[in-house]
């Protein structure tokens, strides 16, 4: 039988500086209707949030701090959200890989998930779904970071 892990655990093993952030939009989440998964991985926790059986964002552990995945499935109904981003964040969008199956389905497994087709600060982007929306928890990303999941949770329930 595999261990049960709680938020608690991960909540415990995020750093201090961060812990009111991850446990404020924590429950905004979970009010939302959000469930929580919490699984260990090779790097430390990882929590997923999902609403209506779809995996909304991930909190996973890096070398460089805690990072933030979100899956912005309705994206282009708050990109307006997009052009408030911080220069770190922006870049870390356009850093993010293309999608493939975005632009020619056959080069991608067809199981694949397909990514995002936006605009961001004037420019059209299309970015895979794993790798588009992956920010470090920062003092400055972090009302960024709530912006874009409160509105994909709202968008999504």
């Amino acid at each position: 039988m595999s261990e049960k892990y709680t938020f608690h655990d991960f909540l415990d093993a995020v750093d201090v500086e961060n812990q009111e952030f991850v446990r404020a939009l924590h429950d905004e989440l979970t009010e939302l209707g959000c469930k929580i998964e919490v699984k260990l991985a090779k790097s430390g926790y990882v929590v997923s949030y999902s609403l209506n059986k779809k995996t909304i964002a991930n909190y996973v552990f890096r070398k460089k701090g805690l990072i933030a995945r979100i899956y912005a499935n309705h994206i282009v109904q708050y990109m307006e959200v997009l052009d408030t981003l911080p220069e770190e964040m922006v870049r870390a969008i356009r850093e993010a890989p293309v999608c493939k199956r975005l632009i020619d389905p056959s080069t991608c497994n067809q199981r694949c998930s397909m990514g995002y087709d936006f605009i961001l600060k004037g420019e059209r982007m299309q970015k895979c779904r794993n790798g588009a929306f992956m920010f470090l928890v920062s003092k400055e990303s972090k009302p960024f970071i709530k912006a874009l999941l409160l509105n994909e949770a709202k968008a999504s329930a």
